[in-house]
Order: C-alpha cells, then structure tokens, then sequence
C-alpha cells in the first residue's frame, strides 16, 4: 500500500518556491487534498581549515525572526550539480574555496509539506578565493574551532535543522 498523487496543480508561484495543491489517494483508498512547497534542492557545507575550526554565517532569518548561526548553504539553481553549488556557495558566503568537497549525504529539511533536499558536503583545503554575495545577504562570517560547535549544538545554541544534520554527517570526519 502506498499513496498516489492523482493530480497536482501550482496554485501560487513566488520568488523562491511555488505551492502546488497535490490530490492525493491514500493507502486506504480515501482522496485528501495536500499542500506541497516546490523548492529546489539545495546544499549545505561544513567548511574546515587547517586549524581545526569551523567556518559558520550568521544572517537574519524571518521564519524566526532572529540572526541564525549557520553553515553556508544556499539553493541550486535549475540542473546545476551538487557539488558545484556546494562550490560555488563557500566561495560566496565565506570568501573561501574548498581544494577538497566529500558529500556526506543528504537530509530532507521539512519532508511533510516541502520537497527541498539538503547535499550536504565537508570543504577541506582551504583558500582565499571569495566570489560576490547575493544582493539581499548580509552575513558575518564566523570560525569556531570543532569542539565548540559541537557543544554549542548539543547545548541548543545552534538551532538551524540543515546545519545540525550536517554536523551530525561530518562529526567521524572532523572530530576523529
């Protein structure tokens, strides 16, 4: 048993994402309308230099209304690759590019009403190489040496879903 989407329809387009309305026949056989956010997949990026540390942004967020420590990440654009959005992204938001990318997988950020998928890649070996923010970023870069972000996230102060499971994939890599 499984579910079937039957229909779907984009019943609003904005700048980011589209909202599509998906009927849909459950495993039961009973049909239920759902609302989907269409986003393209993006990526998120551990960046780690040769001290140990870890390079986050921190940038004001409107879903929760606060600055938001995180990794740097950013959306794909149409059939643009993982890995070249993931190298493209640290260049933009840290200045720096990555001589190494390993992906460590991928995490869904809110599977229950939006179909963006999270790369998430370690950057290693890294220089100065930096490319021009978008318009409407306006981030501080940060390093925290490794051992720090871990406990900032344990202790509920890093809060940003995408960059916790990222420090989850990449915790064996950094901190072994």
């Amino acid at each position: 048993m499984t579910h079937h989407i039957l229909s779907r329809e984009v019943v609003y387009k904005a700048h980011a994402f589209n909202i599509e309305k998906l009927h849909v026949r459950l495993p039961d056989s009973c049909e239920r309308d759902y609302d989907l956010v269409s986003h393209n997949d993006s990526v998120t990026i551990v960046p780690i230099d040769e001290d140990g540390s870890i390079w986050f942004v921190s940038q004001y967020r409107m879903g929760c209304e606060c600055d938001m420590l995180e990794l740097p990440a950013g959306v794909m654009h149409e059939s643009e690759e993982p890995g070249s959005c993931a190298a493209r992204e640290v260049r933009e938001e840290i200045g720096m590019a990555a001589g190494k990318l390993t992906y460590l997988g991928s995490a869904y950020l809110a599977p229950g009403y939006s179909s963006e998928n999270n790369h998430i890649f370690l950057a290693e070996d890294l220089s100065q190489a930096p490319l021009a923010m978008d318009d409407d970023e306006f981030l501080k870069v940060q390093k925290i040496t490794a051992v720090k972000a871990y406990e900032m996230a344990e202790s509920g102060q890093i809060r940003d879903s995408k960059t916790l499971a990222a420090l989850l994939l990449a915790r064996k890599q950094i901190l072994s």
